[in-house]
């Protein structure tokens, strides 16, 4: 059984690079500086590091799902809106 099943693109792919490159560089941020203690968030939850990416790739993955069924293609301005909210997860912004 080969993945011939799914739809692998040059963008599917870099999506899911990207994702790993993610989690690799949270692992080392993680080892390097251990604990990250947790930030109360705009929604009255305590966050660690993890769980920011977590939300921030999850909310991300959502605006470019609510910008597809919108409005369509391209892509770059959803991309950007992805960016910034992640930034205002992180409190990068």
């Amino acid at each position: 059984m080969g993945l011939s099943w799914m739809a692998w693109t040059g963008p599917t792919a870099a999506f899911f690079i990207f994702v790993a490159l993610c989690f690799a560089a949270m692992s080392v941020w993680e080892y390097v500086a251990p604990g990250g203690g947790p930030r109360h968030g705009v929604l009255g939850l305590d966050t660690t590091r993890g769980d920011r990416l977590f939300i921030s790739l999850l909310g991300s993955a959502f605006i470019f799902l609510a910008w597809l069924g919108l409005v369509g293609t391209p892509l770059w301005a959803p991309l950007a809106i992805a960016i910034v909210y992640a930034g205002c997860v992180f409190r990068w912004v």
